[in-house]
């Protein structure tokens, strides 16, 4: 069994997202990340390289701090 992906939300910053994964676009293309199982997704919304962070968070005083907690459970489908 392959190890879980990690999404790491870093303070004040970008997605960290670490592990054998994919990401696509909207139309489902993949991004070809060229063997890459670390990349960091834009959070702050101010990156020129979206959804890849380009460090544009630290330039803009980007502010979002993140800690772990439980989530209610998902709400009954009609």
């Amino acid at each position: 069994m392959s190890e879980k992906v990690q999404v790491v939300c870093n303070n004040n910053g970008p997605l960290r997202v670490i592990g054998d994964f994919e990401i696509k676009d909207a139309a489902g293309a993949a991004f070809g990340l060229a063997g890459r199982t670390v990349i960091s997704l834009c959070r702050c919304g101010h990156s020129e390289n979206k959804p890849f962070c380009d460090g544009s968070h630290a330039r803009v005083g980007f502010q979002s701090s993140v800690e772990a907690r439980e989530l209610p459970p998902p709400a009954p489908k009609p």
